[in-house]
Order: C-alpha cells, then structure tokens, then sequence
C-alpha cells in the first residue's frame, strides 16, 4: 500500500527481532567466501532518524530498540550493523532492513530492492547509490522476475505492510512458488502478531506446505501504547541456516525475560 511508511514504527520490538535474526542470517551467508544475492520484496527508504517527529510520535523506538539495545554483545552482528550506521549516518540513525544487509553483505554480493511509495522509494535510492538496484515496481512481480537470482546462493525478505488483509491469504502461495523457483535460497517472511490473531490461518498453511528446514518464531511483547493492537511478532524462514534455531531460542528468552512468556509485563 501507498500509504504505509515505516518511520512511524521504525525501532520498535519488532524490528528487533526481524533485523536481529536478519543480521544473523547474513553473518552466517557471509562467513563462507562463496557470493550471496539480496532480495527484498518492501524495502522501505532504508534509513530512519529515530528524533523525526514521526517516530517521536508514536514512541514505538522509545519501547524498542531503546530497551533491548542492551540484549545484545557489541559482537552481535545486528549491534555492528547498528554501529554501522550510526558512525556513518549519526547517533539517532537507525537502518532498516536493506542498510542492516548492507553493512554485512560484501560489496560483490548483489542487492534487489523493490519499493512501491514514490517518496521512500527515492530516499532508498538516495540512502543506497549504486549498492543496490531499486526497483518501482511490486516487490512479489520484482522477485518472480528474478528468481532464480545469479548468484543461486542467497536470501530473500518478504516484509509487507499487511494494510491489505489478503496479503495474509495470499502469503503461503507465494513463498511456496518463489521455493519452487529457487529451492536453494533462504526466503525469510516477517509478520505482525496483532490482537485479533489474522495470522494464525496462514502459518498453519505455511506449516502444512512440503517446504524444507523451516523456522518458525515468534515473541511477545506490551503494546507500544494504549489501544495499539501489535503484541507480538514473527518470522517464518524457508531452507533457514544452520544454527539459526538455537540463535532465534536465544532471542526468545531476551523477549521473555523483559516481558515474561506472554508478553504482558
């Protein structure tokens, strides 16, 4: 949707967990010196200033990344994207998803980045330069494209708004053609977990798909403010790295003991 923009939300618990398992994954890719393709399907503009007013408003990084900064060794490889980007980009800077691949990938390991909103979309461009290619285009026709990417070996994030309901029904068929097309990439879906539950039907499809090496996590935390219907979320990852169970337990227990099991302190 045209109308989504991440600064609102950008820091918040949820992107913790996304670009802390994000951060891990594209660690674990790099440490063998065969190349990695990129491939994110909403890309956003990349960078965020926690200070904007959009992102004071809502207070979403105040209940985020200000608190869980200290869950992480300054080794993690989310905490060196993080001072990545700060050192490049100034001590409010928070990077999203593209600026987290970014800072780890290597600079031959080629990046494909679809935005849809004609003013993130130039602020990505202008964030990124000629580090990745930007595509204006819908990011699921983006990755059909594309996929198989050259290089085979990579990973792909699926990060959708979810403003359209039917993303969530939508969502199964997807991933399962894109695998279909690149059964050796690493397809990695984001989701919110809101109070009403509209997820639960599609990982329940998801989980009943013939997919291979699946991870599948999710962690609870408080709404960031009264009335606001996000109190969890989760990432499902197709042909997932090894290791990456045992490091998505780890993240579990950060969330549980600064919120307890259900998320509710």
């Amino acid at each position: 949707m045209l109308s989504y923009q991440h600064i609102f939300h950008a820091g918040n618990l949820a992107d913790v967990q996304k670009h802390s398992l994000l951060a891990w994954m594209l660690d674990y890719l790099t440490q063998k010196p065969k190349p990695v393709s990129y491939i994110e399907t909403h890309a956003g503009r990349g960078l965020y200033h926690l200070d904007a007013a959009e992102a004071v408003k809502t207070g979403e990084a105040a209940a985020g990344i200000a608190v869980a900064e200290d869950w992480f060794d300054a080794d993690h490889p989310y905490m060196r994207a993080l001072d990545f980007i700060r050192n490049a980009r100034g001590e409010t800077a928070y990077p999203g998803s593209p600026a987290v691949a970014a800072s780890l990938l290597r600079g031959d390991d080629p990046m494909h980045l679809a935005e849809l909103h004609p003013r993130e979309r130039d602020a990505l461009q202008d964030v990124m330069g000629r580090r990745a290619k930007v595509y204006a285009q819908d990011g699921f026709s983006m990755a059909h494209a594309i996929c198989p990417p050259d290089p085979r070996r990579g990973l792909m994030l699926i990060d959708p708004s979810y403003e359209v309901k039917s993303d969530y029904v939508r969502m199964p068929g997807i991933i399962t053609q894109l695998h279909r097309k690149w059964n050796v990439g690493v397809i990695a879906l984001w989701y919110p977990i809101l109070t009403d539950g509209p997820h639960q039907s599609m990982i329940k499809t998801l989980l009943a798909e013939d997919l291979p090496k699946v991870v599948h996590h999710e962690v609870r935390f408080p709404p960031a403010r009264e009335g606001h219907r996000m109190i969890g979320s989760g990432m499902f990852v197709v042909n997932a790295p090894w290791g990456l169970s045992d490091e998505a337990t780890r993240i579990s227990a950060l969330f549980d003991a600064a919120f307890g099991a259900n998320g509710a302190a």
